[in-house]
């Protein structure tokens, strides 16, 4: 490995391949970034520079190199002859020959697309060419269902592209939708989908009739401890530091009108003793003064506790982390699930596409909905919605307080809260108030800024005062990103700062998880005995190795074979069938969504082709051939190997459908 820089994967000689040195490593920011599609398609122009043979890069080409692609369009792929979906099932179309859809059956089989057949992974060759061409008939018992097959009927009825699973022809010809019923008894409670907020909810947070009654009593409560202090200042003695003088001076010659918001900006407000421990105190922004205030804890008796101690964690993850990723980390051994981040403000309007995030599979044993946002008046009235309209299949409400993007931390969200700890107070108990029984988590970064780690201040206070009732730490600033290692030894400190604080409280401890380059059961034990984490939440290790809380169960590294990670892809392509749906639009949606995983899994190398284990996460990996072909094309950078990848399951993508990957740092299609 001589020839080499530091910090490249030590494959054993007998696999490496002539080729470039290691570029550097994916920028693993985009996988937090946001799911919006804005302009056109980004394309490279330029293949990545890298080996020392490669002109360096500017610092300005690196920056433009670096991030996600903000560009990415997937315009949803339609069948040409648009069947209305009564029809399609089999009933009648209220609107009749008003209706915008056509109803001819007979005609749209036409021109519909010939059946797709999803292919056993035992018939998968582990040399190219990996799958015979012997596609079946356009209608044919070949072709499997996934969801008739586990629900015992397809809600997609003629428009499903496995059709032949569930129609029957009769002596004249005609075609006719059946169902299993053995099935879908069985289905009603192991395989169907919940938490799914209804059209007259969602109608209604539209429109702004939707009653928050739990939210506006706190809110006035809230009002009422802003405004006291003001009649009373005379017997309210306030010690304010010189700069924070300087901010009340200029909060006194702010207009009227807005002084209430510069106020919360800063920190700088006095809050009422009912809130949080039945006395006035003096809060501000300034998290070295925090620690000193006598506040007494609020004790949330009535909350489920959170018994995670052992279990494993699968982070929430935006984009990837979808249902269909989540049921198959759960496949193979993960605890706890968590949604993708949600925003408040967007649940709020009662956005379709922001309520989908909180769909749970039954397989999900322990389950939570992570929200973002900046206020208590937003993100308090979320808390209650979800209790109304799922707190019966919901086990946690995460609040996201480390998300690093930029628009997520300019808008006071995210990572900022970190430096706003009076109001993150507010956000905490408020919500508390309005789940109920129902606990809140709360997900955190070590701090802002690099080098000035603060959260062992703030960490305690939410435990003990503000009633969280499972506190996780990613061990990176928000400034660090993913530049560098996360640091284990203030996670521990950090740990040993809130067991202190709840023993002197006589407090029962909170669950913490900690998290950051966990990629192995070797990696994650040694966090464990080391830091004195409950757990640790695993996020970048289970996108690019899935079967990773396997090996954390079992203590072991798997030298999983081609063939069992394309098992794992084949799965991921039923539940997103499943999930996304089985017509044309769904398994576009699922290809996307498996593409958008492989972008991740492509980047694993073969633990047997390694000559010293475990394999490290910041490992940059050289030009390699697999022990296989399969094994070769699983690890290719190229995105339309991807593609090819996804029509072993999902049959031939249509010629308009193109995937461009979220990283930059693998957009590009690869070169000779």
């Amino acid at each position: 490995m001589a020839q080499f820089p530091p910090g490249t994967a030590p494959i054993k000689a007998e696999y490496l391949l002539s080729g470039p040195a290691p570029s550097s490593a994916p920028d693993d920011d985009a996988a937090e970034g946001s799911r919006n599609c804005i302009g056109g398609t980004w394309r490279s122009e330029e293949p990545r520079s890298s080996g020392p043979s490669r002109k360096k890069m500017s610092k300005e080409e690196k920056k433009a190199q670096r991030g996600q692609n903000k560009g990415r369009r997937f315009g949803k792929i339609r069948d040409e002859f648009d069947l209305c979906w009564k029809i399609a099932n089999g009933a009648a179309c209220e609107h009749g020959t008003e209706c915008r859809f056509n109803h001819d059956i007979a005609s749209y089989l036409t021109t519909k697309p010939r059946d797709i057949r999803i292919s056993r992974v035992t018939e998968i060759s582990e040399n190219s060419p990996f799958i015979p061409e012997t596609p079946p008939d356009a209608l044919s018992d070949a072709s499997i269902c996934p969801v008739f097959a586990e629900l015992g009927e397809c809600r997609y009825g003629f428009k499903c592209r496995f059709l032949g699973s569930h129609v029957r022809t009769d002596q004249v010809g005609s075609l006719s939708l059946f169902t299993d019923e053995v099935r879908m008894a069985n289905a009603a409670v192991s395989a169907r989908e919940v938490n799914f907020v209804g059209s007259e909810a969602q109608k209604m947070l539209r429109s702004k009739k939707y009653q928050f009654p739990i939210a506006d009593a706190y809110m006035k409560e809230q009002k009422f401890a802003e405004d006291a202090p003001r009649k009373s200042e005379k017997e309210t003695l306030i010690v304010l530091e010189p700069e924070q003088m300087e901010m009340e001076i200029e909060l006194s010659s702010t207009p009227a009108g807005n002084s209430a918001s510069i106020k919360e900006e800063n920190e700088i407000s006095v809050e009422n003793s009912k809130i949080l421990s039945e006395k006035v105190v003096q809060r501000t922004g300034d998290l070295s003064s925090q620690a000193d205030t006598p506040d007494v804890p609020v004790r949330y008796r009535e909350k489920k506790r959170l018994n995670w101690s052992g279990k494993t964690y699968l982070a929430p993850l935006t984009t990837v982390g979808n249902l269909p990723f989540r049921r198959l980390c759960v496949a193979y051994g993960a605890d706890i699930t968590c949604g993708e981040m949600g925003l408040a403000t967007s649940l709020l309007s009662g956005s379709k596409e922001e309520w989908s995030l909180v769909r749970r599979h039954p397989s999900e044993s322990t389950f939570g909905v992570q929200v973002a946002g900046n206020k208590p008046n937003t993100l308090v009235p979320t808390a209650e919605v979800l209790a109304k309209e799922i707190g019966s299949n919901l086990d946690f409400v995460d609040l996201n307080c480390g998300c690093p993007i930029d628009l997520v931390f300019k808008a006071g969200s995210g990572s900022a809260l970190l430096d706003a700890a009076g109001k993150l107070g507010r956000i905490v108990v408020g919500m508390n108030k309005a789940l109920g029984e129902i606990p809140v988590t709360v997900k955190l970064r070590t701090g802002v800024k690099e080098g000035q780690n603060t959260v062992h201040k703030l960490m305690p206070r939410l435990s003990t005062e503000f009633g969280a009732s499972c506190l996780t730490l990613h061990g990176r600033t928000r400034q660090q990103r993913y530049t560098k290692l996360a640091d284990w030894d203030y996670i521990k400190q950090c740990v040993e700062a809130v067991r202190a604080k709840e023993a002197e409280e006589d407090l029962v401890p909170v669950p913490i998880f900690g998290g950051g380059d966990c990629f192995s059961s070797q990696d994650y034990w040694s966090c464990v005995e080391q830091s004195g984490v409950d757990g640790v939440m695993v996020a970048r290790g289970a996108l690019i190795k899935p079967w990773i809380f396997t090996e954390i169960k079992e203590h072991r590294e798997w030298d999983i074979s081609s063939r069992e990670r394309l098992d794992l892809i084949g799965k991921y392509a039923e539940y997103g069938l499943s999930h996304f749906g089985t017509d044309t639009a769904g398994v576009n949606a699922t290809r996307r969504y498996l593409c958008e995983s492989l972008s991740f899994q492509y980047r694993y190398t073969p633990i047997g082709l390694l000559e010293r284990l475990p394999g490290r996460i910041n490992d940059r990996t050289p030009t390699f051939r697999g022990r296989d072909d399969l094994e070769t094309l699983l690890a290719s950078d190229d995105s339309r190997d991807w593609v090819k990848i996804s029509e072993m399951f999902l049959g031939p993508a249509p010629e308009a459908w193109s995937f461009t990957p979220k990283h930059k740092s693998n957009s590009y299609d690869s070169q000779g």
